[in-house]
């Protein structure tokens, strides 16, 4: 009973560790799904998707809380698959039944605490508060900082060949007007791939670039298909127009919010 006990503790723990690598890797950025598969990865060893791992090997923080819970993980499966083999070993047939019947309840326990949303809220709250005195910690919450989830996005454009985009400047192209901001362009030269962080408005644009772009879904998923001339430029005025009215209604919001918390 003894290992039985131990090996339901180590699977809690597991858990709660799991936990604590997921809200600090929300805590630098990540989404809470990339935050908590790469965490559940890191702790299984499993490994993890090639786009997804560049998010923690490119960020110092991220790639600590990593080498934590993969240390950490390694340790506890060890000891997990160890105190379970001993659960059985050397027991009578009648002891090993007891056990698995026992060992059945405590996973489902542990199941049903480690799928409840009230039990994720609160050791979420719990953590972040704990982890929040950890001065290493970059906490920035990107999805609530960009609005993502309510109508924004951040989206990559491929610059086609003859569409719209290609062979104007920023400037020319007035995509802030649709609220859209270009916050970098990946371009190819020769074999090499180059960065331009914050491209300013005389920068050019060439078919094959990607572009980084911030604004409301549904302009950068018009964006992707806007074809060049006249239709094109009708449709960025009605994409002018339509920021316009998206950003009275914003301001009116907000206005209205105001009014109702000094009341």
């Amino acid at each position: 009973m003894i290992a039985l006990i131990t090996f339901l503790l180590v699977v809690l723990f597991s858990i709660i560790v799991v936990r604590i690598g997921t809200v600090a890797l929300r805590m630098t950025g990540l989404s809470r799904d990339v935050a908590a598969f790469q965490a559940q990865s890191a702790f299984s060893g499993v490994g993890f998707t090639t786009s997804e791992s560049e998010y923690v090997v490119s960020h110092p923080v991220r790639r600590r809380i990593i080498r934590i819970l993969m240390l950490l993980g390694s340790a506890g499966l060890t000891s997990a698959m160890a105190t379970l083999v001993l659960t059985f070993v050397g027991n009578t047939p009648e002891q090993m039944l007891t056990n698995g019947i026992w060992l059945a309840v405590g996973l489902a326990a542990l199941a049903v605490f480690g799928k409840s949303k009230l039990v994720d809220r609160g050791l979420s709250w719990l953590i972040e508060r704990a982890l929040q005195r950890v001065p290493s910690l970059r906490i920035y919450d990107y999805e609530q900082l960009l609005g993502l989830g309510k109508g924004y996005s951040i989206a990559k454009l491929v610059v086609k060949a003859g569409g719209w985009l290609e062979g104007k400047k920023l400037r020319e192209l007035r995509l802030s007007e649709e609220g859209v901001l270009v916050l970098a362009i990946y371009r190819k030269v020769g074999e090499r791939e180059i960065f331009i962080g914050a491209p300013r408005g005389d920068t050019e644009l060439r078919a094959g670039d990607t572009l980084i772009c911030y604004g409301p879904e549904e302009i950068l998923q018009d964006l992707r298909t806007r074809l060049k001339g006249p239709i094109g430029d009708l449709k960025h005025e009605q994409a002018v127009e339509a920021a316009v009215a998206r950003e009275f209604q914003e301001e009116m919001a907000a206005a209205e919010a105001e009014a109702a918390a000094t009341s």
